[in-house]
């Protein structure tokens, strides 16, 4: 049974006006009238064609929402109606009483489909709630829309929202695909997602862990034992939910395509899973090479590797699993693959032999004009099934965070950028999770209304809706996971440039407080903002107060951690700049040495143990808004009598470099001082390239910035000039991670020119820096604050 039902609403809802909130979006929801009331005796009316996981499901919510007795009648053998007693119709939507029932509510003749209606008794009649479904799957999320109508009356009773509902989903298949690398989920984390996934209508989950050595490098050998009676129960707790456990195996590393004793395991290890009730297969073939050959049969069958080549091999290779297995296999869906070139729109000889000889009835997998796609439109994917010769099944890689450019991250953003009428191009989109299941929550919940329901979906309504999901319908949980969430909201992709910013609301603050603080509105300014990191502050004791969900605050811990210290510096940070304004500069010293000793701390933090490819790192937490906060008053305190103390200087700077990688426009050194962390200057490939500022006018400098993407520096030395030619070193710095560094200068000689001089580079790439910033004042004027 589902373990993440929500309570009952916080607050008693409006009897006639608003409509309740109700995930994935129906395709329509229209009140009715009163609300009706859960009874303390509630009838259940079921029979042998009810789906037996809806019916159970429906008995867990009535019990949890007040309902002290449910009896279950059959509809042929009916008890004397009893006005006094909630009816519930359970069952098809053709059956007679729930289709008189349902009356003129449109009851949709598509798969998984469901009606429902609610309605007030008369002339002493029970009041009824009819749940039809078009098929089993149908009647269980008839179910689940129920359970979110329930909300709490006066005197603590529960009503149902008295509405009418027709209802379907927009994609076929809709989901998770667990392929990331790095450690993947336990078993029962992948219980726990199965219950999820019906919570969310969700209806595939994809067994692919690349780092599950049975799936991918020990394909051809059977599941020991006790794996395999693992995966027995996970098919059967996916069954409960209407999930359809999907089970790939991926022998592209290895298998010889032409040789029959390779097809046969193949078959075997499919059949295995066959037998313990898995109905749906995927064959993988991404991440491997298609220039070599695995076994010289495959040179002599498919002549020379190539694109071609390799197409035809592969292509033989699913026909026969589809033609042979699959087709032959009572109850067996369609063959799913992952085709090598599988994220981009590039005609070529590989995507024209799978287009001209692949089975139709194989779904091909895409993940979009990127491997993870800023964005997915219709044009794309429009153009994608027309390379492949079919709608294809969208891999979406969000929220998954196991490559460079998300160590440290857990990706909480919305689902979003994905255009609404996707439906009418593709099959279905599965999301590629974390390697946090329950942080993955976040973002799943999200995939799951979109292709239920593209076109109306909004991505912000959404973000709150799985936020309140996790915090169990707690108000205050849900406050303090929206902000949490905020400092984990950059979404980085394989490039520069990351496709949703980080802290937008954070940001927002921030902008306001400068701005009110530079007009003069100082006290409101720190009453503002001083709120606001409080809450973030307060957030990580708030989340592990015991209404969000455990295994997410177990997935979000070191992050947790360093948030509460984060944001216990920006709080004294922020007394320390009100404390300064009101003349009381000891106590501001004394704050900012605090301040700053709370941000050692939070830098100190480690992802430990990491359950990620990119190790015991520290957790990255609103950077490049947070700590440029911080950075920023700190530097106005310690010019505090210098006119335009505190600013970023480098922006109205000029940058220059040693080198560009590749002289690529979009790598060009004005790329590290254009205030925007969506693009970086990257060098070549030398240990001792450098980057600089120009600035403007001679400064007295106070502190610098780096913010590194995943190419930074092993060993660097921070330098300054007056003339651009004689450098002094004022810092040798060796940064533990990639991340943001921050430089301190003590030294108050203007200077004209700020210099990152590289020493030894962490990677084989050359560095690579978002931002370089230079804060301080003119050396010329005075002024305060």
């Amino acid at each position: 049974m589902s373990n993440a039902t929500p309570p009952p609403a916080t607050d008693p809802q409006p009897a006639t006006t608003a409509l309740p909130a109700v995930s994935p979006n129906p395709q329509s929801l229209a009140r009715t009238g009163d609300d009706v009331a859960v009874t303390g005796r509630v009838l259940v009316v079921a029979d042998e064609r009810t789906d037996a996981p809806a019916r159970d499901r429906l008995m867990e919510y009535l019990t949890a929402h007040g309902a002290s007795r449910v009896e279950v009648a059959d509809p042929r053998r009916m008890p004397k109606p009893s006005p006094g007693r909630l009816t519930v119709l359970v069952g098809p939507a053709e059956r007679p009483d729930i289709a008189r029932a349902l009356g003129r509510t449109p009851s949709p003749d598509r798969a998984e489909g469901y009606a429902i209606t609610v309605s007030r008794g008369r002339h002493g009649a029970p009041d009824v709630v009819a749940l039809g479904g078009h098929d089993g799957s149908g009647q269980f999320y008839a179910v689940q829309t129920l359970r979110q109508l329930f909300h709490r009356a006066g005197g603590g009773r529960s009503k149902i929202s008295n509405v009418r509902v027709s209802d379907f989903p927009s994609m076929a298949l809709r989901g998770t695909i667990e392929g990331f690398y790095g450690q993947p989920w336990t078993h029962a984390e992948r219980l726990d997602q199965m219950d999820f996934y019906g919570d969310v209508k969700a209806n595939t989950y994809i067994y692919a862990p690349k780092d599950d050595p049975y799936h991918r490098g020990k394909w051809r050998d059977p599941y020991p034992a006790d794996k395999l009676d693992e995966l027995g129960e996970l098919v059967q707790r996916a069954t409960a939910n209407h999930v359809r456990f999907t089970f790939a195996v991926s022998p592209g590393e290895s298998i010889c395509y032409s040789d029959p004793a390779d097809r046969t395991a193949l078959k075997a290890k499919l059949q295995a899973m066959y037998d313990l009730g898995a109905r749906a297969f995927s064959i993988p073939l991404d991440d491997i090479s298609y220039t070599k050959w695995n076994c010289a049969a495959d040179l002599r069958t498919y002549g020379a590797p190539g694109r071609a080549a390799a197409a035809a091999a592969q292509v033989d290779l699913l026909n026969d699993v589809q033609r042979n297995f699959v087709a032959r296999h009572e109850g067996a869906q369609p063959l799913q693959t992952v085709p090598t070139e599988y994220g981009d729109l590039t005609d070529t000889a590989y995507k024209q032999k799978l287009r001209a000889a692949l089975d139709p009835a194989v779904e091909v997998m895409w993940t979009g004009a990127d491997v993870v796609p800023p964005s997915i439109t219709n044009a794309q994917a429009d153009a994608a099934s027309r390379l492949f010769g079919r709608k294809v099944f969208v891999w979406d890689n969000y929220p998954v965070n196991d490559y460079g450019n998300t160590s440290g991250r857990l990706l909480l953003a919305p689902y979003d950028k994905r255009e609404a009428g996707l439906s009418d191009h593709l099959s279905g989109i599965v999301a590629n999770p974390m390697n946090q299941p329950y942080a993955s929550k976040v973002a799943v919940f999200g995939a799951a209304d979109f292709a239920w329901n593209d076109r109306a979906y909004q991505a912000g309504a959404n973000w709150r809706r799985a936020m309140d999901y996790l915090a169990g319908g707690d108000r205050a949980a849900t406050e303090a996971m929206l902000a949490f969430g905020d400092l984990e909201h950059l979404a980085p992709t394989f490039g520069a440039t990351p496709w949703q910013s980080q802290a937008p609301r954070l940001a927002q603050e921030v902008a306001d407080f400068w701005t009110a603080w530079d007009r003069g509105d100082r006290r409101d300014a720190v009453r503002a903002l001083r709120a606001y990191a409080r809450s973030i502050e307060r957030a990580p004791a708030v989340i592990r107060g015991g209404a969000v969900q455990k295994g997410f605050t177990a997935d979000a811990a070191p992050w947790l951690d360093a948030t509460g210290l984060w944001g216990r510096a920006a709080v004294t940070m922020v007394d320390a700049l009100d404390a300064r304004d009101r003349g009381l500069k000891p106590q501001s010293d004394r704050l900012v040495a605090a301040s700053r000793s709370l941000q050692a701390q939070a830098r100190a933090v480690r992802i430990a143990p990491s359950r990620n490819t990119w190790g015991e790192v520290p957790p990255k937490v609103g950077d490049g808004v947070l700590d440029s906060f911080l950075v920023q008053a700190d530097t106005r305190l310690a010019l505090w009598d210098t006119a335009g103390g505190g600013q970023n200087l480098a922006l109205a700077g000029a940058a220059t470099a040693s080198s560009v990688e590749q002289d690529l426009p979009q790598f060009a050194a004005a790329k590290v001082n254009d205030g925007s962390l969506g693009s970086r200057w990257s060098s070549g490939y030398s240990d001792d390239a450098w980057v600089q500022i120009a600035l403007p006018a001679p400064a007295r400098v106070a502190a610098v910035t780096l913010a590194w993407e995943g190419a930074c520096a092993s060993e660097y030395t921070l330098q300054t000039s007056v003339d651009g030619t004689a450098w002094t070193t004022v810092e040798t710095v060796r940064p533990e991670s990639c991340g943001n560094d921050v430089v301190r200068i003590s030294s108050g000689d203007p200077v004209r020119y700020v210099r990152m001089q590289g020493v030894e580079r962490k990677t084989a790439w050359g560095y690579s820096i978002y931002e370089f910033g230079v804060y301080g004042a003119p050396a010329a004027g005075t002024g305060a604050g």
